[in-house]
């Protein structure tokens, strides 16, 4: 049975998601979701079915697999990564990849929140500013491993390469993507079913945001 993948057309939590399911070689197809045009950007395309798909919590990006159906993107990675063996082996891995995975989701919505924040050109230097600190902070993390778990790929490898790729279409001349992080990324970016879809019609480098987003809309 083919997997269910339903978001908005554009890029934002859903990406790290289609990337693990292409490097996974899971079948999928995808329910995108459009926004009417401005100045309402009317989400009825999404509201109509909302409350009709079954979901405990009706939201976006949501999975479904047969009789199983998801909400909330961290779920769904954890969900499709546990098929795989992809949550870590050891206990030290299983704690590298819970750690990772809260530390990427407060840098990501930090990052969304500054993308769709009225003021962003007045709040776009102080958030450069901290930049090379929190990027220094992942490399230290990540330090000689080829991954961020240790020598074996895990799906908060999936979420720091949306997370990194993002900052990195945002800041391509930071001196922080020169060393490991960038070779991380070169990394993953040459897996072969990551880098079979990245060449393919299927992929959405962008849009990352929404249209009422102030960068990468």
């Amino acid at each position: 049975m083919v997997v269910t993948l339903g978001y908005w057309d554009i890029r934002g939590l859903a990406h790290a998601i289609r990337l693990l399911l292409e490097g996974g070689g899971t079948p999928y197809q995808e329910r995108q979701y459009r926004a009417g045009p401005a100045p309402d950007y009317d989400p009825s395309d999404w509201t109509n079915e909302k409350e009709k798909l079954g979901l405990d919590f009706p939201n976006l990006p949501y999975l479904i697999d047969g009789p199983t159906k998801l909400t909330q993107s961290n779920a769904i990675l954890r969900y499709i990564a546990r098929k795989h063996n992809m949550c870590g082996e050891t206990e030290q891995e299983k704690q590298r990849v819970d750690v990772m995975e809260n530390q990427l989701m407060d840098f990501r919505m930090g990052f969304i929140r500054l993308c769709y924040n009225p003021d962003f050109e007045k709040l776009k230097p102080g958030y450069l500013e901290q930049l090379p600190k929190k990027l220094h902070e992942l490399s230290r993390f990540l330090g000689s491993r080829p991954w961020f778990a240790g020598d074996k790929l895990t799906f908060v490898d999936f979420l720091a390469y949306d997370v990194l790729d993002q900052h990195r279409m945002f800041v391509p001349d930071s001196p922080e993507f020169q060393g490991n992080l960038g070779r991380f990324l070169q990394r993953f970016e040459a897996l072969p079913k990551v880098s079979s879809y990245m060449s393919s019609g299927r992929f959405m480098k962008t849009p990352i945001f929404w249209r009422t987003a102030k960068w990468c809309n």
